[in-house]
C-alpha cells in the first residue's frame, strides 16, 4: 500500500522512494547561509557523561598520592596533573576541575546507588523511602532547545536500557523523573541518525497518530466515572500520552526533511565491550557526529553503572584488568591506587579525545570550534571509599558561552583526602571541615549560560561565579 504523506499532515514533504541522505550542516552549505544572515548564531550544545565508583584519592603521605590521585594537585591556575589525569594536559586551559561540590540530599547514600540523582538532584537513597526522581538537567535543556533539531536529546549508555532504581543504567530523566531509556548498540545509535526509510517512517506515525487519537478520546470519556483519586492516576497517565503525541507531532515535521549524510565506513558499528577501547571511542564518536550534524544539541553517556554489574565493568580490559569495580576495592594492594588510577587514566584519555575532536573542528558560520560553543561535564556521583561527597566533576568547553577555563576549583581542600576503601566510614569522612557547595549551583550556571532564562534548578542556592 502507497502511504500519502498528506494524510499525516498538509505540509508539503521532500519525496523518495528509499533511502533518503544529504549533505550536513557543513560550512560549505551553512556558511553561505551564515554570511547572508548577519544575526545567525552557532548552536548550543550541551553533553553529560557519568562514571562509576569513585576516583582514587590517596592520602598525601602515601607514596602514590603524587602520580595516581584524581584531583589534581594546587588550586587555582597554579595546578598540576597527576598521571592519571595526564590525558588532559594539551587541554588545560578549555577546562575546569571542580572539588567539594555534591548533591546535599544524596550525601549520606552509599556511592553504589548515586548515578540516578546525578543530573536531578533528587532525593533517591535507599532505606524505606519511596524511590521517586526528578527532571535531570540535561532534559531540562532540551525543553528549551530540543524543538530546533530531529532529536531533542540523545540519551546513551554501555550498559543501555534503564537498569533499575538506584542500579539504573541511564542517568536521563523526564519532566516526571522517569527513566529515559539509553541505547548502546553502536549501529542502531548511526542508524537512528542518519538512515531511515521515509515510506516506513510514514506508516508507523500514521498509526501513532491514530492509536493516540482513540486513547486520549477512550481516556475523556472514562474519566467521568472515576474518584478522584483515580482521575489523578489517569491525568498522570495522560501527561505521558500527551508527551508520547508531541514526539509523533515533532517526528511529522521532520519525516521530510532530508538526513544529514556521514561517512560511516571510519567506524565499526557492530562493536561490543569486549573490544572496549574501540568501543568508547565509538560511542564518543557518533555523539560527535550527532553535534556535527546538528542531529541534536544534548546528549548524555552513562559509561558505566555502579555495583560492578553488566558490561561496562569489562571496559577495564582496555588496560589489562578484569573488572573496573573491583579495582576500586583493592586499592590497600600493592599497586592498587596505580591500577585503580590507570584504568581512569584510560577514561580520561578517550574522553580527551573526544574534548580535542570538537576543538579541532571549526564551527560552520565562524565564532571558534565546535567546542566553544560546547558545554561537556564529566563527572561521578562518589568520590573516595565510595563516599557520595567531593564529586570528582571536569567542566569543559562553552568559551563562547563565557567560561573562563584552565583552572583548578578547589573547594574542597585538603579535606577530602582518601585511602582504600574499608566497606564502613572513616571518622575523618565525619570530621571535615569544609562543606560541600550544592552540585545544582553548578547546574544553574550552566543552564543560564546556555541561553535558558532560570535562577534555580532542585536544591540551588546561587550560581558559581568564578568559572
Amino acid at each position: 500500500m502507497a502511504w500519502n504523506m498528506n494524510m499525516i499532515d498538509r505540509r508539503r514533504f521532500l519525496r523518495g522512494s528509499g533511502w533518503a541522505l544529504a549533505l550536513p550542516m557543513f560550512g560549505s552549505v551553512w556558511g553561505p547561509m551564515a554570511r547572508g544572515a548577519e544575526t545567525r548564531e552557532n548552536p548550543k550544545r550541551l553533553g553529560c557523561f557519568y562514571f562509576p565508583d569513585g576516583v582514587p584519592m590517596p592520602l598525601p603521605e602515601d607514596p602514590a598520592y603524587k602520580d595516581w590521585s584524581w584531583f589534581p594537585h594546587g588550586g587555582g591556575n597554579e595546578f598540576t596533573f597527576s598521571k592519571c589525569m595526564e590525558p588532559f594536559e594539551s587541554l588545560k586551559d578549555d577546562l575546569t576541575v571542580l572539588s567539594g561540590f555534591s548533591h546535599p540530599k544524596s550525601r549520606n547514600v552509599h556511592g553504589h546507588n548515586n548515578a540516578d540523582q546525578f543530573l536531578t538532584a533528587a532525593a533517591t537513597g535507599g532505606g524505606d523511602k519511596e524511590y521517586e526522581n526528578t527532571i535531570s538537567l540535561d532534559q531540562e535543556y532540551a525543553k528549551y532547545v530540543g524543538d530546533q533539531t530531529r532529536f531533542a536529546s540523545l540519551v546513551m549508555s554501555t550498559d543501555g536500557g534503564t537498569g533499575t532504581a538506584r542500579g539504573t543504567h541511564t542517568i536521563s530523566f523526564d519532566r516526571n523523573g522517569r527513566p529515559i531509556p539509553a541505547e548502546h548498540r553502536p549501529k542502531q545509535i548511526f542508524d537512528r541518525l542518519f538512515v531511515k526509510n521515509d515510506a516506513d517512517s510514514a506508516r508507523r506515525l500514521l498509526l501513532s497518530r491514530s492509536a493516540l487519537d482513540e486513547m486520549l478520546e477512550d481516556a475523556r470519556r472514562l474519566r467521568q466515572s472515576l474518584s478522584t483519586d483515580d482521575r489523578r492516576s489517569l491525568d498522570e497517565y495522560l501527561d505521558s500520552v500527551r508527551q508520547a503525541e508531541v514526539k509523533v507531532e515533532k517526528a511529522k515535521r521532520w519525516l521530510g526533511a532530508p538526513l544529514p549524510s556521514v561517512d560511516g565506513d571510519q567506524l565499526n558499528l557492530e562493536l561490543t565491550t569486549e573490544e572496549p577501547r574501540e568501543y568508547l571511542q565509538t560511542m564518543f564518536d557518533l555523539i560527535f557526529l550527532a553535534f556535527k550534524t546538528d542531529s541534536t544539541r544534548v546528549a548524555t553517556y552513562q559509561i558505566g553503572r555502579e555495583n560492578g554489574v553488566g558490561r561496562s565493568d569489562h571496559l577495564a580490559r582496555a588496560v589489562g584488568f578484569n573488572l573496573a569495580h573491583q579495582l576500586s576495592h583493592e586499592t590497600k594492594n600493592p599497586d592498587g591506587w596505580k591500577n585503580f588510577g590507570t584504568y581512569c587514566r584510560f577514561l580520561n584519555e578517550e574522553y580527551g579525545r573526544f574534548i580535542g575532536k570538537l576543538k579541532a573542528t571549526p564551527e560552520p558560520a565562524g565564532s571558534g570550534s565546535m567546542l566553544d560553543n560546547t558545554l561537556l561535564l564529566l563527572g561521578s556521583a562518589s568520590s573516595a571509599f565510595h563516599l557520595s561527597r567531593n564529586y570528582p566533576l571536569i567542566l569543559a568547553g562553552g568559551k563562547q558561552m563565557g567560561f573562563k577555563h584552565g583552572q583548578y576549583f578547589n573547594h574542597a581542600g585538603e579535606n577530602f583526602q582518601g585511602g582504600p576503601w574499608l566497606g564502613e566510614r572513616e571518622p575523618w569522612q565525619d570530621e571535615a571541615k569544609g562543606e560541600d557547595l550544592p552540585l545544582s549551583n553548578l547546574y544553574v550556571t550552566m543552564l543560564q549560560r546556555l541561553g535558558v532564562q532560570t535562577d534555580s534548578f532542585a536544591d540551588s542556592t546561587g550560581v558559581v561565579e568564578s568559572i
